[in-house]
């Protein structure tokens, strides 16, 4: 065999080489120069679907709400969170997490969980300061559920109801939402009002004083309200200020010192009572919002006539009665001076020591020293005054806009907000955010059912306009119809409880 015919293998010339291919003719025709090189094209995966377990669903959840930062209006740069939804499931899963894993730290963890101070001789529960655990559990799940409730299930429920527009929806699931907490724990509080010695009998409110126990119904009642109220307090200050920002703020303040006060002092009775009255209107005009929500006009109207007259009923005349109760009453039951003891063995009256200590021991130490004399009693009797101021306030708005209203006076809203009002809403002109000229309101109460409540999960974080719109808008009555182009007043006077 001749060795020189014989190449190497790698200096054959491969034939691909020789083949010849067909070239575009819109390639040719562009320069040397300027051909990009052709790269080619891979095939794309398809995902492969696996079934999610729940390690991994809870993972992405988390992952999906997880705490961060954004970008914030100049009136909110303290704030840092996002997602309310997060915010509570990172804080509720770190809790639980840490009540599982670590057995040590469970005399401290179960404290979020159940109620404190339990007494087996009675089967009743003392009061005392580690009973903040559960205020602070409470507040957080507020916060989580809420959101959760309303952007899953009642805003679905809106679209389901036939409401299309995302304002709408969303003001529908938020109302939605404050009658359904309204008709829990104002069924519950007056549960615990009917079954009491005090029912229809203002006397036993201040019998039997110091009680230093409540049974555990009563107990977690009076925690959960304290905690929605202290969330209404955070609230007020993360949406943007309204003209009314003084008196719903104090509003808040006042409600719920006279719940912490009247828990540490055994005076959960008269607090009961006052819940009742003050819940019972927020059954009423969330009420009415759905109803106008629907389009249900002549109901709409009728729940708004109610809302007055149960306002003033509630939150006036049975009011009033009770705060002079805590004036004539409370002196002929109860007798002044300082106790100490449980129950079971409680000793006083005793002269009232010097110091500051005596009014901090009550919400410390569940058998410590608690005094009451009449400087206690004026705090309590200024403190439901200056809520009565409040209120007679809003109700005075409510009068002059609703007098107006029926006399076909135009009406300026004397509390318009100080947030920009991008309507979202395409009306029949085509033109989002304006009305037609010849545009007529749902009925009498529209004005009243615009206002939107707050909540924190309706919080937008991002950048928002800082321009503000003052629109005013004619208001023509007949019958109880009229002509309005804007929000009004009523909205969230004493309505939801952002109040």
């Amino acid at each position: 065999m001749n060795t020189e015919d014989q190449q190497p293998e790698w200096t054959t010339k491969p034939e691909y080489l020789d083949t010849t291919y067909d070239v575009p003719e819109d390639i040719l025709d562009v320069p040397q120069t300027e051909r990009q090189p052709i790269s080619p094209q891979r095939a794309k995966r398809k995902p492969i679907h696996q079934e999610e377990g729940l390690v991994s669903a809870l993972c992405r959840l988390l992952v999906d709400h997880q705490i961060g930062q954004s970008s914030v209006t100049p009136t909110l740069k303290w704030i840092k969170l996002i997602d309310p939804k997060g915010i509570a499931i990172n804080l509720l899963l770190l809790l639980v997490l840490t009540h599982a894993c670590f057995p040590r730290l469970r005399r401290q963890t179960r404290k979020f969980f159940e109620l404190s101070y339990y007494n087996t001789e009675s089967g009743r529960y003392g009061l005392g300061w580690d009973d903040i655990c559960l205020v602070a559990l409470y507040l957080t799940l507020f916060t989580g559920l809420r959101a959760a409730v309303i952007e899953y299930i009642l805003q679905p429920l809106a679209q389901k109801v036939g409401i299309s527009k995302q304002k709408a929806k969303v003001r529908f699931a938020e109302q939605a939402w404050i009658l359904m907490y309204c008709c829990l724990f104002w069924s519950l509080g007056m549960y615990v009002f009917y079954t009491s010695d005090y029912w229809l009998n203002l006397h036993n409110m201040w019998t039997n004083w110091p009680d230093r126990e409540l049974d555990g119904i009563n107990k977690r009642y009076y925690l959960v309200q304290f905690a929605f109220w202290v969330q209404q307090i955070l609230v007020v200050n993360i949406e943007e200020h309204r003209s009314d920002y003084s008196e719903m703020f104090t509003h808040h303040i006042v409600t719920s010192i006279l719940l912490l006060v009247s828990y540490g002092y055994h005076q959960t009775k008269v607090g009961n009572v006052i819940l009742v009255l003050m819940d019972a209107i927020d059954l009423i005009l969330p009420t009415a919002k759905i109803l106008k929500y629907m389009e249900f006009k002549v109901a709409c109207d009728v729940a708004f006539g109610v809302f007055i007259l149960v306002w003033i009923a509630t939150r006036h005349i049975l009011y009033l009665w009770v705060v002079y109760s805590v004036y004539a009453h409370l002196p002929q039951e109860m007798s002044f001076g300082c106790y100490y003891g449980s129950n079971q063995d409680l000793h006083g009256p005793i002269p009232e020591p010097a110091g500051f200590s005596r009014f901090v021991q009550p919400f410390i130490d569940p058998e410590g020293l608690v005094c009451w004399n009449q400087g206690v009693t004026n705090v309590f009797l200024g403190l439901l005054l200056s809520l009565q101021v409040i209120l007679a306030l809003w109700l005075s708005m409510i009068v002059r806009l609703a007098y107006k209203v029926v006399q076909g006076i135009e009406v300026d809203d004397p509390r318009s907000d100080n947030e920009g009002e991008d309507e979202d809403e395409q009306l029949s002109n085509g033109q989002p955010g304006k009305r037609p000229k010849n545009h007529q309101s749902s009925g009498f109460i529209e004005v009243a059912l615009q206002e939107e409540e707050v909540g924190v999960e309706s919080i937008n974080l991002g950048k928002r306009p800082s321009t503000r719109r003052y629109r005013k808008g004619g208001a023509a009555a007949s019958g109880v119809t009229l002509h309005s182009d804007r929000k009004e007043l009523l909205g969230r006077i004493g309505c939801d409880k952002s109040e």
